[in-house]
């Protein structure tokens, strides 16, 4: 099967989504292979005045715009290298015409493979605040789902759009996140959800004092088995 990858929201999450899912492959099959895919990269600035507005009804036409061409380049399914801009991936799917593989999914199919069931989720603070994604980690999935008190959520969007999203990656943002995940744990969380695919560039797990699901990782992974016919965790648990 050949991936639609649905990208540049930023382009530098979007390149580990290339990177992973190639030697996920390349792991599987051995020798030179490499996946297949087609790659449409957007212009996020348009993506984030839409989000900043609250346009979703727009931004969940241009990006449809964008999977019917990954669809007419033949893409056989959808990936969307975000994760704020799920909150339009019902558009988006029923646009193209060719089914989503939703990030959610996949990363509460490692959730639950490692046994936990109360996790911290960090992300935009539309992930982190809206039902789109919480609601469905809750509801399709039976997680408890922890967010940051209101002062590091817009701490942590200041660091994503600000720093994350334009290739900078300071100390001092990667001492208050780890910060911000001890006062997680204190709450009880048993794990944190990397909910915003630029986080992973910020703090790696030897970092944490918790496990870390890193979604850009588990949703390219996930991608690649299902481009394989292999079945991953999304498809037994999902």
């Amino acid at each position: 099967m050949t991936i639609g990858l649905l990208g540049g929201m930023s382009w530098e999450s979007t390149v580990p989504y290339y990177q992973v899912i190639n030697r996920t492959v390349a792991a599987r099959l051995g020798g030179l292979h490499s996946a297949r895919l087609v790659l449409y990269s957007v212009d996020f600035q348009p993506v984030e005045t839409m989000q900043a507005a609250s346009d979703w009804e727009r931004a969940g036409e241009w990006l449809g715009d964008a999977g019917r061409c990954l669809r007419n380049a033949g893409a056989d399914f959808l990936v969307l290298c975000t994760n704020t801009m799920h909150r339009v991936a019902p558009a988006v799917e029923a646009a193209a015409g060719i089914p989503l593989l939703h990030i959610a999914d996949a990363t509460a199919a490692a959730v639950r493979h490692d046994g936990l069931g109360r996790v911290g989720l960090l992300g935009t603070r539309f992930t982190m605040e809206q039902d789109f994604y919480r609601g469905r980690l809750e509801a399709r999935h039976g997680l408890e789902i922890l967010v940051p008190e209101a002062p590091d959520r817009r701490e942590l969007h200041r660091v994503i759009y600000e720093e994350l999203c334009r290739g900078r990656v300071e100390a001092g943002s990667r001492e208050r996140l780890r910060r911000v995940i001890s006062r997680l744990a204190d709450r009880g969380a048993e794990g944190i959800i990397l909910g915003c695919t630029e986080i992973g560039l910020l703090i790696t797990p030897a970092e944490s004092d918790l496990p870390l699901f890193d979604t850009t990782r588990i949703h390219a992974e996930a991608a690649a088995l299902r481009a394989l016919g292999q079945p991953g965790r999304a498809d037994h648990d999902g």
